[in-house]
């Protein structure tokens, strides 16, 4: 978690708070062994990757979303200014930011690099963001990209995705941090 995002913001390159920080840290070690550990270029996902305790290598294809010229404007504002198009945003995968990206983009992106990665073997873990996890699960599951409203991603969550040289699945999704091993909140 961002403080940008905790206050409703669109994603921009910002740091981790501090106690998202001290979660993740906490999880360093608990990870499966892989062959390859990814990070999306994302400061908050390279801060999450090293508190994670992981040699990670950026992968392009693994960024978030790109709001454009919404990127770090308050939600509110936005809705507020535009209201149809934020309310059109949410619920039209087709749709982008202006200057930015749609979540079709997105799910094009990871769908490319699914498709490249199917038949190759060995483990990997990536450090992502939400769309990019909501759009390799609708690939995965080949569901309609309609469907991206509907997947939660909380974060330090965990996707499974598994594949067999020929297809892939999703074995698990969701699968959080015990609450018992994160930072006690201070509020």
């Amino acid at each position: 978690m961002t403080a940008a995002g905790r206050r409703g913001f669109f994603p921009a390159d910002e740091p981790l708070e501090d106690k998202a920080i001290v979660d993740a840290s906490a999880l360093a070690g608990s990870l499966d062994a892989a062959d390859h550990f990814w990070t999306s270029p994302a400061l908050r996902a390279r801060q999450t990757a090293k508190a994670l305790g992981l040699q990670v290598t950026e992968v392009e294809a693994l960024r978030d979303q790109d709001f454009g010229a919404w990127a770090g404007r308050a939600f509110k504002d936005v809705q507020h200014r535009q209201p149809e198009v934020s309310h059109a945003l949410l619920t039209d995968p087709e749709l982008a930011p202006p200057d930015g990206e749609s979540f079709q983009g997105v799910a094009l992106r990871v769908a490319t690099l699914f498709d490249r990665l199917i038949a190759e073997p060995g483990h990997r873990i990536a450090v992502t963001h939400p769309a990019v996890i909501r759009a390799a699960i609708l690939h995965v599951l080949k569901a309609p990209l309609m469907g991206f409203r509907y997947i939660d991603v909380e974060p330090l969550s965990f996707a499974d995705f598994r594949s067999d040289g020929t297809r892939w699945l999703l074995r698990a999704s969701g699968a959080v941090v015990p609450k018992s091993r994160l930072a006690k909140d201070s509020a």
